[in-house]
């Protein structure tokens, strides 16, 4: 018998404002039909005045607690993926520890942009295997409306806010790929790409900064690089591409999320999607989507997944697992 790390409970929170692409032609030269054309984008959520992403990261983690019927004391590890923390420091995590009110779990934010929950995941399956923690709270949650530059009709659009959060648990395998919880990790990254997708701004900068993106560029290393990873990761899991129920990618922008399909040769209807309704929620993109999809009922005990993400570092991986 081995240890896996088993989903026991997802949840989501989204902001109140919802801005739909028609919104933007007041002030953008830019059309309803241009922006659903290029990222399959009708909407997304904008956080509120005060409302901070570690406030939302918390309503999240409450949801998935319910949802796993656990109590915030059973949790001893969490993990906030996001680019966006309330502060440079302390981390949102322990922000998110003080607002569930537990004191003894430890706590830490892990920055890797829109492929930050598939690296949290990864390093909340790490803890788990290595007999560090039995539960883990994983969080994305993200503010990335306050690095828009809103006069950049290429970015501006492209982008929400939101939080999802996931509880991974300790539970007996036996190794092989029947088995529930995550199988198999690949991560990569390669900073020689770092000026296709950055922020100008940080401590060096004196400023906070805006994105910016070479969306080309982007789409053409997507594609390419999270074709292989899913490849990877699959051959690590011991499954073939044909006995994934559902593929839950990064929600970054239609076209990619369907090339990369094709260019894995995985059927439409396995595709969770919800880009159309929340836009690039960065880290917060992927359980924001597992939980959706859960509501659903889309995805249910033992269907296998795979998801993937990439960002700016560039940095990608993909995780296979089953839920």
């Amino acid at each position: 018998m081995i240890t896996r790390a088993v989903v026991k409970g997802v949840g989501h929170y989204l902001p109140k404002r919802i801005v739909a692409n028609k919104e933007f032609e007041a002030t953008l030269e830019t059309t309803d039909e241009w922006i659903y054309s290029r990222s399959g984008i009708k909407q997304r959520h904008l956080a509120a005045d005060g409302e901070t992403t570690s406030d939302m990261a918390v309503l999240a983690a409450k949801a998935a607690l319910e949802d796993a019927k656990m109590h915030a004391e059973d949790i001893d590890a969490i993990i906030v993926a996001t680019s966006t923390a309330d502060l440079t420091f302390p981390s949102a995590a322990t922000m998110v520890q003080t607002g569930l009110n537990i004191k003894r779990a430890f706590a830490y934010d892990l920055q890797a942009v829109c492929a930050g929950f598939v690296f949290a995941l990864s390093s909340a399956n790490a803890h788990i295997l290595a007999g560090q923690a039995k539960r883990v709270l994983v969080i994305g949650a993200e503010t990335f409306s306050r690095l828009m530059d809103w006069e950049d009709r290429s970015t501006c659009v492209l982008f929400g806010d939101g939080a999802g959060a996931l509880i991974l648990e300790a539970r007996e395998g036996s190794g092989s790929s029947q088995d529930r919880g995550i199988l198999s990790v690949d991560l990569n990254s390669d900073g020689r790409y770092k000026d296709i997708l950055y922020v100008d701004g940080g401590v060096s900068t004196g400023k906070t900064g805006f994105l910016r993106m070479e969306g080309k560029e982007v789409f053409r290393h997507a594609v390419e690089k999270l074709s292989e990873t899913s490849k990877i990761a699959l051959a690590r899991a011991e499954v073939s591409t044909d006995q994934i129920d559902w593929v839950v990618p990064h929600q970054a922008n239609i076209r990619i999320i369907n090339g990369t399909a094709r260019k894995m040769g995985i059927a439409s209807e396995k595709i969770v999607s919800t880009v159309q309704d929340h836009g690039n929620t960065s880290a917060a993109s992927i359980p924001l989507a597992l939980s959706v999809a859960r509501s659903k009922g889309k995805i249910k005990v033992n269907d296998l997944l795979i998801t993937k993400a990439i960002g700016g570092g560039l940095a990608w991986g993909a995780i296979v697992m089953r839920w």
